[in-house]
């Protein structure tokens, strides 16, 4: 079964399936992941839990990956070019979704069914995504947002076994943060969205009102972290950088068109991020 759509060869399949691991996308979920695990500060923490979690959001967005390019190429004819065949992808479909099911077996025996139950949704959500949820508004804008506040609750859940109010918050935090930003992102596909009736929010509101909820979404996501680290226990002061940090980036991408502010605004949530582990890490302010 050929693999690879432009050349044979184990060489080239490997090629192929590699070609759907996309670092910008892929990163932010394992990291959340383990930040979750680390702002658990169980005095059990697992290694080996945190690494089955980690694993797990990896092939959850692998498949989301797939999946939306086997629709987008070989079935709704959108992309011009994919590198793997429409068997290819069923291939790595299968092969995703056995090594998250293998990752949610594992988080069952080692913390119990509620930590695999948590860590199921993301996996439905990345296959989901196409064609089911990306017509749809609250799909195609939250879908990702929302695997990101789950990659968080589920890291932090293997650990504790249970929730706190730090983390249910800081997840709401990730979920409005990222959905300004994919609302921005939206944007630039505006013309050929509307073209084929996708109903994402700039489609929806227009592209001026769906730039103002954006932004608006966007404070808000920071006046939350600011509010989480003066008045939740156990989230440092020091957390409130991180809105300092990701507001300086906001401001300037702010005015820039679609492609430019969702380049800074997703580095920005990077920068965010890390401002957040190491103020849970380092605790500077105590």
């Amino acid at each position: 079964m050929a693999v690879a759509r432009h050349d044979t060869g184990p060489l080239s399949a490997g090629r192929a399936l590699a070609s759907q691991v996309h670092p910008v996308f892929m990163l932010p979920p394992l990291a959340t992941s383990l930040f979750g695990a680390l702002l658990a500060e169980s005095v059990t923490f697992s290694l080996r839990v945190a690494a089955l979690h980690a694993a797990a959001m990896f092939f959850a967005v692998y498949t989301a990956h797939v999946k939306d390019g086997y629709v987008d190429f070989h079935v709704r004819g959108e992309d011009d070019d994919h590198p793997m065949t429409a068997s290819g992808c069923r291939l790595a479909l299968v092969g995703a979704t056995a090594g998250f099911a293998a990752c949610t077996a594992g988080l069952w025996f080692a913390v119990g069914p509620w930590a695999a139950l948590l860590t199921l949704p993301t996996w439905l959500i990345g296959y989901a995504h196409a064609p089911q949820l990306d017509l749809n508004t609250v799909g195609a804008t939250m879908g990702y947002p929302s695997g990101i506040g789950l990659a968080l609750l589920g890291g932090y859940y293997a650990q504790a076994g249970s929730f706190s109010p730090r983390v249910l918050g800081l997840a709401a935090v990730f979920l409005v943060l990222l959905t300004g930003i994919k609302i921005i992102d939206d944007e630039k596909d505006y013309d050929y969205d509307r073209s084929i009736e996708k109903h994402t929010v700039a489609v929806v509101l227009g592209p001026t009102r769906a730039r103002r909820l954006a932004l608006g979404l966007l404070a808000a996501a920071l006046a939350g972290v600011v509010a989480l680290s003066t008045t939740v226990p156990g989230m440092p002061r020091s957390a409130a950088a991180a809105a300092l940090v990701f507001g300086a980036v906001a401001l300037v991408a702010q005015r820039a068109e679609s492609s430019l502010a969702t380049k800074l605004l997703i580095r920005g949530s990077y920068l965010f991020l890390a401002v957040l582990v190491a103020a849970v890490w380092f605790r500077p302010l105590g």
